[in-house]
């Protein structure tokens, strides 16, 4: 019942591609492995096949792992909606919501879940990989902790620490987390690794001693700058303040970057397309002329970020696009935002009421209390594809009549405008789809060169853990793991 914890310096340090990557460099030795994460907190999440949802990040290690992803995967997951209330997930289902008032109380509760998925998980294979949340060294969320040394201390699990060199200050970082986390705590950790090192390593040596001689801990390697990493899905939004780009000579498509964006990484497989720029165009900026498609993208607060969308005057822009003949596509909460209103009767997203949409397609929607989960497949634009529903609220009218895609069970999903340049569906990762990213881009005036967007990231994910197995001591590791 071996199992080893990634835990982190900080956010967006690399934990969850080490996972992932750690998860396919087992599995390429032979070993059964099942990727774990017992609180995450993200608007970017996949549908499993028992029904339920999890981070999409542990739904790529399940990928790494070569198994269908599963909600004990991540058993606790945080979805925010306002800047103090989360929707909360557990064991994929909605349970309420969290806010900043009941969250020490409410998550130390959760314990037991987080357990209980995590002895699932043990009997199941050889080694659990845990990736933990945050840093430990938030020493002021300790109690009731369950992402990181709650959880550790709890199943006795080893930790190994990841530092982000990057960003600069790695010594300190991990040097003064063994310096603020409780001596029991920091007993759980085993020893430390150096991400994302750019240049020669040999210019690190001294460091890396140092950080050994500061913390008592042992270096597992210094992992370079993973390029391949651009090629997998995306986890969170952190990542969005880094995928700005600009108007190039390429075919460009704008998505605008709403406060509780959700599953962006339905674009991820168009920002891999030779020839295509996706600009996620950030607040403050306009969305730019020249566009060839604007997609107005999932949303965890559809009425807010509707609201948004309205205060960064990008409806105006979206109006313009629209006058000049351009398509627009909108995804989920985006499809709901192109309708001509919106009403919320019981509250589910704030105060019952009713807002006007943007009017570009002639439906209208109404939130309900259920929650659609479901895996899905179909037919759009001639072209066979397959993805995922995740949402609240149904949509009728008029423009449904004209459906974006028909169902497997013949059921129609999604509108479009009377000349067809406007375009809404509830269903995530078209664009995944060989034959239909390929059909729609072709309506674009532009030919895609991706191919099989699966086959990119499992080679993506083989090269990363090739990657691994030169730089790091992957036999420490697993003795580690297996003690």
């Amino acid at each position: 019942m071996a199992a080893i914890m990634f835990q982190g310096t900080g956010s967006d340090v690399g934990k969850s591609l080490l996972v992932a990557g750690f998860c396919r460099a087992l599995v390429r030795r032979g070993y059964r492995v099942l990727p774990f994460k017992p609180q995450n907190m993200s608007n970017n999440a996949a549908v499993t096949a028992d029904g339920g949802e999890i981070g999409r990040a542990q739904a790529l290690q399940a990928i790494a792992a070569r198994v269908e992803p599963h909600t004990d995967m991540n058993p606790v997951l945080l979805k925010p909606q306002a800047d103090r209330t989360s929707q909360l997930v557990v064991h994929g289902q909605v349970r309420g919501k969290l806010g900043s008032g009941n969250f020490r109380s409410a998550r130390g509760e959760l314990l037991e879940a987080v357990l209980a998925s995590y002895r699932r998980l043990q009997a199941q294979c050889d080694i659990v990989v845990v990736e933990g949340a945050g840093s430990p060294a938030e020493v002021n969320l300790r109690a009731g902790d369950i992402a990181n040394m709650g959880f550790a201390r709890a199943t006795e699990v080893p930790v190994i620490l990841v530092g982000d060199i990057d960003r600069g200050g790695v010594i300190a970082a991990i040097a003064g987390t063994k310096a603020v986390i409780d001596p029991a705590d920091a007993a759980m950790i085993h020893g430390f690794l150096i991400n994302k090192f750019r240049g020669d390593p040999a210019l690190f040596e001294d460091g890396y001693r140092h950080i050994e001689q500061l913390t008592g801990w042992q270096g597992f390697g210094v992992i370079p700058w993973l390029s391949q990493a651009s090629r997998l899905p995306s986890e969170d939004a952190v990542v969005l303040e880094r995928r700005q780009g600009g108007p190039g000579e390429n075919l460009l498509i704008a998505c605008p970057i709403l406060p509780r964006i959700a599953n962006f990484d339905d674009l991820d497989p168009l920002k891999l397309e030779p020839g295509v720029d996706v600009v996620m165009v950030p607040p403050g900026q306009p969305i730019p002329a020249e566009a060839a498609l604007i997609i107005l993208p999932g949303s965890k607060a559809t009425i807010a970020d509707l609201q948004a969308v309205r205060d960064q005057g990008w409806d105006i822009d979206i109006r313009a696009h629209h006058r000049r003949g351009r398509p627009i596509l909108g995804i989920c909460g985006g499809y709901q935002m192109l309708g001509r209103r919106i009403d919320d009767p019981d509250g589910i997203e704030g105060p019952p009421g009713c807002v006007d949409g943007l009017g570009l397609l002639d439906v209208e929607t109404r939130l309900t209390p259920v929650k659609t989960l479901e895996r899905t497949s179909g037919t759009a634009l001639g072209q066979a594809f397959s993805g995922y529903e995740m949402h609240v609220g149904v949509t009728s009218g008029p423009d449904c009549a004209r459906p974006f895609a028909i169902m497997e069970a013949g059921r129609p999903d999604g509108a479009s405008s009377k000349d067809g340049t406007v375009m809404g569906t509830y269903i995530h990762g078209l664009f995944a789809s060989t034959g239909l990213r390929s059909a729609y881009l072709e309506r674009l005036g532009h030919e895609s060169a991706l191919g099989d967007y699966q086959v990119s990231v499992n080679e993506a994910l083989d090269q990363i853990a090739i990657q691994l197995e030169e730089h790091v001591d992957m036999d420490g590791l697993v003795q580690i793991a297996m003690a």
